[in-house]
């Protein structure tokens, strides 16, 4: 027989269950961290390498982002927007993981970014600059801690048109990252007066550029710029240098044309300028002291990648201090945030309203197997979020 106390025990236990904070954000229970990135394929170092950043800064901070500690719960996205989507879901869905990081591909990310929105998950990009995830796609729950294409694009742009060139053909693969790039150097090229004579494209990941190269030696143009990441950033570094092309018409191009692809360039890549927020000889107390740390956890130096998934996990950090590891108070986290100066090995950055970093974009010369900053190209570059409703 159940007796009149325990009733009313057991409805005073069922009402303090509802009172109760969620089990994620009970003191002593781990927050669920969902990794997605590329482990495998062609960006598998990338995404190896924002997963050493990020667990870099974890480990500098006891293991624990606002008394939490962390639980991973890893899924290879292998850069293909087809599975995004299902893969998203099952870190959501099926693991319960409170945050999502990742990723490098944009297209991917930009899957991401649509279950992140409609679902209300926290969603940290620490590498893919589609613009459109802190454009169209903003929300109060997602943040990146990398770069738009539009920014080393736009922070270019302003650099040719200073050196005096008037008359640039620009030439990328038509996708979405070439397309926003090519787009922010065109905006400030022809801002300050500057003409577009030619706008090549190829399809990606296509890299037969012979026949664009010669449409290039045609028109004599003052200069090129170019988005090219990769195994086709190396190929046409060195198919521009064989077309006799380097020495006569100067090449320019965002970061990622000369971004972990010095070795294979060799000699072609030498004194080529690029555009980006990091920078090999940055030389601050801060950079030297997390390339050390970074070179001692995993015998390398760290790169662009490494540094965009230590940041990811710095901005977590600074979220979840906030709201006292409660990752379920987006406005407070987001408020954060916000009104944050993060100390990055890149250099001091904010936030912008639609959570994209408001960033110095350096200007770089390859230097040996470096890229040397040589100067600032834009100081405190923020993406314009166009079409960010938040």
């Amino acid at each position: 027989m159940i007796t009149r106390s325990f009733t009313l025990a057991a409805g005073a236990a069922a009402i303090l269950a509802l009172l109760a904070p969620p089990a994620g954000a009970q003191a002593g229970a781990k927050l669920k961290v969902g990794l997605m990135l590329p482990y495998t394929g062609t960006y598998a170092a990338l995404g190896t390498a924002i997963e050493n950043g990020f667990r870099l800064y974890l480990g500098e901070q006891g293991g624990k982002l606002g008394g939490r500690e962390i639980e991973f719960v890893k899924v290879d996205d292998e850069s293909d927007p087809a599975k995004a989507t299902d893969n998203v879901n099952k870190l959501i869905k099926r693991d319960n993981v409170d945050v999502v990081v990742g990723t490098v591909h944009s297209g991917v990310a930009m899957a991401m970014a649509k279950v992140a929105k409609d679902t209300g998950t926290l969603l940290i990009v620490p590498n893919a600059g589609a613009d459109a995830v802190t454009g169209p796609m903003c929300a109060l729950n997602i943040f990146r801690s990398s770069f738009s294409n539009w920014q080393p694009g736009y922070a270019m742009g302003e650099v040719v048109a200073k050196r005096g060139h008037k008359n640039v053909v620009t030439i990328t693969w038509k996708y979405a990252a070439g397309d926003e790039s090519v787009g922010g150097f065109k905006e400030a090229f022809t801002k300050a007066g500057g003409k577009i004579a030619k706008e090549l494209t190829l399809p990606f990941p296509n890299v037969e550029f012979q026949a664009l190269l010669t449409e290039i030696a045609a028109a004599k143009p003052d200069a090129v710029y170019t988005f090219f990441a990769g195994g086709g950033a190396v190929k046409f570094v060195k198919d521009y240098a064989a077309a006799g092309l380097k020495g006569k018409i100067p090449l320019y191009g965002a970061g990622f044309l000369t971004d972990g692809t010095l070795e294979a360039q060799g000699a072609d890549a030498q004194g080529l300028l690029t555009t980006l927020h990091y920078a090999d000889g940055l030389n601050t107390p801060r950079d030297n002291a997390f390339r050390l740390a970074y070179a001692k956890s995993y015998k390398l130096q760290p790169d662009v990648y490494a540094m965009q998934g230590y940041d990811a996990a710095q901005m977590l950090g600074i979220g979840l201090a906030a709201t006292k590891g409660d990752a379920g108070k987006k406005a407070e986290f987001a408020a954060a945030l916000r009104k944050a100066r993060i100390d990055s090995p890149r250099g001091p950055f904010t936030l912008s309203a639609s959570h994209n970093p408001v960033q110095d974009i350096y200007l770089r010369e390859v230097s040996g197997v470096e890229n040397k900053k040589i100067d600032v190209a834009s100081k405190a570059l923020a993406d314009p979020g166009r079409g960010c409703r938040m």
